[in-house]
């Protein structure tokens, strides 16, 4: 029922959904461009109606009653900003504990413009051997979903490339605060 709610959501918002859950037991997911709040709601939104069971940071300060308590059930993992290098390696440890686990998250880590994404959704994959899946919200079309599934070579250069070229014409709420695909 609450796939159907969900679902309902995403046609009165005008979007359409794209894409499947990957036949892999792990990956991780990068949502982009992440232009705006909006984003997040409408990405939890297409979570729902997908299905999808995936984990995902959300700042510390947003795990209040009740916000937090439906966070948790929804995936979240509360993320001290305080502590800039722990986000790594508690998602890298989540995937060695787990034997079925996806985990999102923006790879410019704010809606804020930024020169070059962050590049812990690529050091996330690569040390937990796992890889990436491709995830967007296109507002100039309004589609989101899930593209392909990437194998990261370890070459940087290249892998950024076959992401680049998947991003390019993808447009963000706030197109003014999409910032380059590269790391």
């Amino acid at each position: 029922m609450l796939k159907r709610v969900a679902r309902g959501l995403l046609k009165l918002g005008g979007w359409t959904m794209v894409g499947d859950i990957p036949s892999v037991d792990k990956a991780v997911f990068i949502a982009a461009p992440h232009t705006s709040n909006w984003d997040g709601i409408w990405g939890l939104v297409y979570r729902v109606a997908l299905g999808l069971d995936a984990h995902f940071f959300a700042k510390k300060d947003l795990f209040w009653f009740p916000l937090g308590s439906v966070l948790s059930a929804l995936g979240g993992i509360p993320l001290d900003r305080k502590r800039p290098g722990s986000a790594v390696q508690t998602a890298i440890d989540a995937f060695a504990s787990h034997e079925h686990f996806f985990f999102a998250l923006a790879p410019e880590g704010t809606r804020s413009f930024r020169p070059k994404w962050r590049s812990g959704f690529y050091r996330i994959a690569r040390e937990a051997n796992v890889p990436l899946v491709l995830g967007f919200f296109d507002y100039g079309k309004k589609r989101l979903g899930l593209g392909p599934v990437i194998t990261l070579s370890g070459d940087v250069e290249q892998d950024m490339a076959r992401i680049r070229e998947f991003y390019a014409g993808v447009e963000g709420r706030r197109p003014e605060n999409t910032g380059p695909v590269r790391i």
